[in-house]
């Protein structure tokens, strides 16, 4: 499978944005999708993850009631819709699968990951 991220972009706090990670090469609908984010000086962190069927998401306390994840999978594309920007937001965004039912919140149990879409939130 193959993952791109896009969306990114410079955005204003209290602004909002949407990223797209399309897939490829996959059974789009057989993957759990995974959006984590590493900013400057730190590391990569869980932001939120969706199951397959796309009716149970979950989220990282940072995000939760500003971000929604969702998931098309007739489009092979999973979306992290931000609200409510602030400028602790920006990072590199990416998307990730792991090749099981259940979902995680860790890197390591993911084998996938898109390029990663750069975010910037400014005061």
């Amino acid at each position: 499978v193959q993952l791109a991220g896009v969306g990114g972009g410079l955005v204003q706090a209290g602004g909002s944005l949407r990223l797209s990670c399309v897939a490829s090469g996959h059974t789009f609908s057989n993957l759990i999708m995974t959006w984590f984010r590493q900013a400057p000086g730190k590391e990569r962190e869980f932001v939120s993850t969706i199951n397959r069927r796309g009716d149970y998401t979950h989220y990282a306390d940072s995000v939760k009631g500003r971000f929604t994840i969702s998931r098309d999978n007739a489009k092979n594309t999973v979306y992290l819709e931000m609200n409510s920007l602030r400028t602790d937001d920006t990072a590199v965004y990416y998307c990730a699968t792991r090749p099981d039912a259940v979902l995680s919140t860790s890197e390591r149990d993911h084998d996938t990951w898109g390029q990663g879409t750069q975010l910037t939130v400014s005061s």
